[in-house]
């Protein structure tokens, strides 16, 4: 007993980190933290500076780094590169639909909706940049401007990084670390200082972008415990708040992805529709119905214009408060986001991620703004309910929860609201630290559980430490300063992951001049006998049988047929039975190709009037055809020794011509 108590405690404080990122991680959040915590009026002087630098010399390069995004991500995807999966070829998605789109949601966007759904509607409606306040202009200008901050931008943005990351490391078997979308530029170097510095990068902006929305979520947090219970809104009690709802998300984090991060996501899909739905049903229904088509469309047709508006000729501080904001909140979320987004897409092809990423959060997003924003606006236009506007303007924490006082059942849908924010938030952390802990400890999936405590609890001191300096106004400049060198980053790795499609596309179009000869093919065997072999389920020692006497036997023939050209090749044997030939090329892709024992269930026409045991014994093998691009979808049991032989050769050919056209 004692000695497994002993093995528990060296597990748990073990460490597996990549030294140079992590430390140097900490030592930058350390300094930023003492110098926030001992002088706030400077570093609130030194953030707005920043703000203010940032906004007025380089918005361009946001405006056009985050179009460039856009444009980048959907042009792959309804190119031929669309096809490829984020994996090898024969993997499938590790979630369903329904898990995946939950954390997709939670992760990317759950706390901002809960804050600016009803806010930023109100706020634009009350101070729009161009029309005149408070009219039907303002209120159609209002959901338009806020369809745009919240809709395809932000998620091409996270999209970018997302597909950067799973393809590289399941098609790869790179680290999952940000580094790795530079390996087409610099190759091994990424394991070097730059690789290094990238991945400091993403760790920086994901704390600030994640401490930026807990920071929005504990000022909510706040004022609805003071709406519901009367608890003093002060900046006192929303650090107790960040430690409290840290130390839930520390749990979660102790559970792990599918234990805790996947259910509690669930939960907040679940909350999150059933207010909606109750919005939905006891506001303007038909007004909601007619505004989420309008605002759709006018979003569609402003697009262009709006994604390049800067204001250039009439200068305003707006954009910098609001979109320059919002495109520096999403790019110091991207890392973060990004990394979570490829950890739980493995499988699914580039077009299948870019809609799933793209366009199923964005329906969602416009759904929820529709329905809140749209209400609101409805509430001050129609109803006459103008204090809503005066109170959005004072505080706009206060959002929801007065919006919810000109609906029936105020106090219970308040208590949702504030427990879905806090829900948002332990996602919102617990996805962050994972994400860091990945980044710091080189891609390792599984890594000691203090490590991820560890900047569990980072997250929430860096939102202490910027409320604490400067409240939302430090929140906002943190973000869009810390940015602004991710912004670089993810350039680059457009540029990466383009030149290594193209790579891969000259692989995919590689063809053989012939294709593989199938069993009994040309030699004038009855068609009743080839049906015989197609309609044959052997189990796993006969396929063992079939590979140790037949395609063992075929590879050292190939071996030594190699060896006589004085071109070295290997043949090697699995535990799990597997068997392969590989021929080393230098720094050019070496070749592959393994025979691997695929389990399947009978076919629906064989497990007639079955029961129990007889599922067993219905089992069957195959010996599959795999290269190092995964499966290829077809079975060689029963091929002659000079059939394999010849599919080998097929294979390799389809190689070489691969690598002339990369060279």
């Amino acid at each position: 007993m004692e000695e497994n108590e002993k093995g528990q405690q060296k597990r748990f404080f073990r460490m597996e980190i990549n030294p140079p990122v992590f430390y140097g991680s900490a030592l930058l959040i350390l300094v930023f933290v003492l110098f926030g915590a001992v002088l706030p009026e400077q570093a609130q002087s030194v953030f707005g500076g920043m703000q203010d630098l940032v906004t007025e010399k380089f918005g361009w390069f946001y405006v056009l780094a985050v179009a460039g995004f856009l444009v980048f991500v959907l042009l792959v995807a309804v190119s031929r590169y669309g096809d490829i999966k984020l994996g090898p070829d024969h993997s499938e998605p590790d979630y369903s639909y329904t898990s995946w789109f939950a954390m997709l949601f939670s992760a990317g966007m759950g706390i901002g909706l809960m804050f600016f759904g009803v806010a930023e509607p109100v706020m634009h409606f009350a101070a729009p940049p161009e029309a005149s306040a408070e009219t039907v202009e303002a209120a159609r200008d209002a959901m338009r401007i806020t369809f745009f901050h919240w809709g395809m931008h932000a998620w091409a943005i996270y999209a970018v990084v997302a597909l950067s990351l799973a393809y590289f490391a399941f098609r790869h078997n790179l680290p999952l670390t940000i580094r790795s979308a530079f390996y087409p530029l610099i190759g091994d170097r990424i394991y070097g200082p730059i690789g290094h510095a990238a991945d400091i990068f993403a760790v920086l902006g994901t704390l600030f972008g994640v401490a930026t929305s807990l920071g929005f979520g504990v000022i909510q947090v706040n004022s609805g415990l003071n709406y519901l219970f009367g608890m003093p809104v002060s900046p006192t009690m929303q650090v107790v708040l960040i430690v409290v709802i840290t130390g839930f998300a520390s749990l979660s984090v102790g559970l792990g992805l599918d234990s805790g991060i996947r259910r509690i996501s669930e939960l907040n899909v679940v909350l999150a529709l059933s207010l909606l739905l109750f919005v939905l049903v006891t506001g303007p229904t038909f007004f909601i119905a007619e505004t989420f088509v309008q605002n759709t469309g006018n979003y569609l047709s402003n697009l262009f214009e709006s994604t390049f508006n800067l204001y250039a000729y009439e200068p305003r501080g707006w954009i910098g408060g609001w979109t320059l904001f919002y495109w520096g909140w999403w790019i110091a979320w991207s890392p973060f986001v990004g990394m979570f987004i490829a950890r739980v897409s493995r499988g699914r092809t580039i077009r299948q991620f870019v809609i799933g990423v793209l366009f199923v959060p964005v329906g969602f997003t416009f759904l929820w703004l529709t329905v809140f924003g749209d209400t609101a606006l409805h509430m001050i236009l129609e109803q006459g309910i103008a204090e809503l506007a005066t109170a959005v303007s004072a505080d706009t924490s206060v959002a929801l929860f007065k919006f919810f006082e000109h609906l029936p059942f105020s106090s219970i849908t308040s208590f949702v609201a504030t427990l879905l924010v806090i829900t948002f938030f332990v996602t919102s952390s617990d996805s962050g630290s994972l994400v860091v802990d990945m980044l710091t400890s080189g891609g390792k999936a599984e890594s000691p559980l203090w490590q991820r405590l560890f900047w569990a609890s980072a997250e929430g001191v860096v939102a202490i430490t910027l409320l604490l300096a400067g409240g939302l106004g430090a929140l906002q400049a943190a973000t869009i300063a810390s940015a602004l060198p991710f912004a670089l980053v993810m350039v680059f790795m457009c540029w990466g992951l383009m030149r290594s499609l193209r790579v891969e596309s000259a692989k995919m179009g590689a063809r053989p001049v012939g294709r593989p000869i199938l069993s009994g093919e040309g030699k004038g065997v009855a068609w009743q006998h080839r049906l015989g072999q197609l309609l044959f389920h052997p189990k796993e020692q006969e396929v063992l049988r079939f590979i140790d006497q037949v395609v063992e036997p075929a590879f050292e023939d190939v071996k030594r047929a190699f060896a006589e050209k004085s071109v070295e090749g290997r043949v090697a044997r699995g535990e799990d039975g597997r068997c392969w030939f590989e021929v080393g090329h230098g720094e050019e892709p070496d070749f592959y190709y393994s025979i691997r024992v695929v389990p399947y269930e009978a076919p629906a026409f064989a497990m007639v009037d079955t029961k129990g045991k007889r599922l067993e014994e219905l089992r069957y093998c195959r010996p599959e055809v795999y290269l190092i691009e995964g499966g290829q979808g077809y079975q060689v049991m029963n091929w002659s020794k000079d059939e394999i032989i010849h599919d080998v050769l097929d294979q390799y050919e389809r190689h070489l011509n691969f690598m002339e056209a990369i060279r």
